[in-house]
């Protein structure tokens, strides 16, 4: 399924529609041949204020994006609210999610009843990854048959995250008219450790944006830790546009008293192991679904066929930016795109 960053539009009527794939077509007159090559570029962007809300009643006209830092005429923009999405679910199964199984679990499943709510222009599949990666539930317009496997796993062993976004670009089922109607997702349920995959982080970011894939992540890192796997999940979504949600960094912010009663347990205002605490523990899961619902579905949507110049299309990645005219805002995007298949 490794697509392009790039849809063809229609050249001659007589041709039809192009199919999404590199090409260069021959038009042949009386004289020598001419060579055209036409592709779509597609750029899912998120716009946030100081406060992190989303912006959401911007025009085409606030808008403007350049390519190799030449800017680009917007073919197409929308922001509509249902736009058709295509998501997979990526779920950490390794010994290290089992102190929280039942509350990741009990939030990928809200997720997915939540952004997969049975309309036929919202797909989903499952892929599980301990020390393999595991396709558990192939692409679906029905969120049950993902819930009831989930329901079913159990996590031990290593973890093969790399491995499990490889399957996720390359070995499920495609919907028709992927990657941009639908739009594709990964979203990463997991603290981003790898020490099972047979890939390397820079082959899964590669092929992650050659499939126009945008990835975001609900990490599971707790209070008072810090590890190199989060700046994996830092790169995955800020390379492809996404983003991270860290429920259990700290739960207790918004809590009377915080870190002003110490205990054995840790300086923490509710104590380990009492209904208070769990309580909070599944109140910061829950506000990072609905973060991260909202940002899947609240997106800008632009396409613009690449003014690049003669020569040029032959570079290997090409580097976008999106600029908005409005103060104060944040952008969420990729970065770039590939403009051949692998």
């Amino acid at each position: 399924m490794e697509g392009t960053m790039f849809r063809r539009k229609p050249v001659l009527a007589a041709l039809g529609v192009v199919a999404a794939a590199a090409v260069s077509i021959t038009v042949v007159k009386a004289q020598a041949p001419i060579r055209v090559s036409v592709n779509e570029v597609i750029v899912p962007v998120t716009v946030t204020d100081e406060k992190g809300r989303f912006v959401s009643n911007l025009v085409k006209d606030d808008f403007k994006v350049y390519d190799e830092n030449k800017e680009q005429k917007i073919d197409f923009f929308s922001h509509e609210q249902s736009q058709p999405i295509v998501i997979g679910f990526l779920v950490d199964t390794s010994n290290a999610m089992k102190i929280h199984w039942a509350k990741y679990k009990e939030a990928t499943t809200e997720l997915m009843l939540n952004l997969l709510p049975g309309d036929k222009k919202y797909s989903g599949y499952l892929i599980s990854y301990g020390t393999t990666a595991e396709l558990v539930a192939d692409t679906s317009t029905d969120p049950e048959k993902m819930v009831a496997k989930m329901d079913r796993i159990k996590p031990g062993g290593g973890s093969a995250l790399f491995d499990a976004i490889y399957l996720a670009c390359t070995s499920r089922k495609t919907v028709n008219g992927e990657p941009f109607e639908p739009r594709r997702v990964l979203v990463i349920i997991g603290d981003g450790h790898d020490n099972a995959s047979k890939k390397s982080l820079q082959e899964v970011v590669e092929i992650a944006k050659r499939n126009l894939v945008t990835v975001y992540a609900m990490s599971s890192v707790t209070f008072g830790e810090h590890t190199a796997s989060e700046d994996i999940l830092s790169t995955l979504t800020a390379e492809t546009g996404g983003k991270v949600e860290e429920p259990l960094r700290n739960p207790y912010k918004d809590v009377a008293g915080y870190l002003s009663q110490p205990q054995d347990a840790g300086n923490f205002a509710l104590t380990v192991g009492t209904g208070q605490y769990t309580a909070e523990i599944s109140s910061a899961i829950f506000r990072s679904i609905a973060a991260l619902s909202g940002e899947i579905t609240t997106q800008y949507v632009i396409r613009y066929t690449p003014d690049i110049g003669p020569g040029s299309d032959s570079k290997q990645f090409r580097k976008i930016k999106v600029a908005v005219n409005l103060p104060g805002v944040e952008l969420r995007y990729r970065n770039g795109y590939y403009p051949f298949a692998p």
